[in-house]
């Protein structure tokens, strides 16, 4: 069961690499920069993750990143999903993430899981949007 909208990101790919394509699946690493909200506190995100382009088109992704606040506090996520290519070029991203902070104002999202949706375009623009998973 969905629960509370949580957040949502914007912003853009920073960096692309390959870092396999052995036995016809290539994997490649993605880095992104992204400004919005997170339980309603402006933040600033930034992540990796690594994709694999499955046999069926599809990629599996795990990533992990940062998000800052601008008092300087830190909330940490890891994620992982499943991405499909759009008739654009772009990737749609749908999985699920988990954070981690100390500081007092995102204690309530320690030790819940949530979903989220992120997209990419063909020129490298992201977008995202977080809710609570009961």
């Amino acid at each position: 069961m969905l629960g509370e909208h949580l957040g949502t990101i914007s912003g853009e790919t920073t960096g692309l690499r390959v870092l396999s394509a052995e036995g016809g699946h290539a994997v490649t690493e993605t880095s992104f920069m992204a400004t919005g909200t997170l339980i309603g506190v402006a933040i600033k995100d930034m992540g990796t993750y690594e994709a694999v382009l499955r046999a069926d088109g599809t990629l599996y992704g795990e990533g992990q990143g940062v998000s800052m606040t601008q008092a300087g506090e830190s909330i940490t996520w890891h994620g992982t999903g499943v991405g499909r290519f759009d008739d654009s070029g772009g990737v749609n991203w749908r999985g699920a993430i988990f954070y981690e902070s100390a500081a007092a104002q995102f204690a309530r999202i320690n030790g819940i899981a949530a979903v989220f949706e992120f997209d990419t375009d063909e020129s490298g623009k992201v977008s995202g949007s977080i809710t609570e998973w009961k």
